[in-house]
């Protein structure tokens, strides 16, 4: 296994276990223990997001998520087919 393969594996146990973390404390928000672990892998999450991305470049591309909507609907066009 590479060491970019390695690195992505583990950002995406970390991030899992975040993700997990923040579904539990939406049903239990006075756990105060499950706060401080949300906190602890959300914190690591970002850093190695960040040295991975500074090693391999980024994961996503950044885009504008509204722009899919500023484009002409498939019943907004009004050229004929030429069949």
């Amino acid at each position: 296994m590479s060491n970019r393969t390695a690195a992505l594996y583990k950002l995406s146990s970390v991030q899992f276990a975040a993700l997990e973390l923040h579904i539990y404390l939406d049903t239990h928000p006075g756990d105060v223990e499950a706060q401080k672990k949300y906190n602890e892998y959300t914190a690591a999450y970002k850093a190695m997001l960040k040295e991975f991305e500074a090693l391999y470049g980024p994961i996503t591309y950044p885009a504008d998520g509204e722009e899919w909507l500023k484009d002409p609907w498939p019943w907004d066009v009004t050229k004929e087919c030429d069949c």
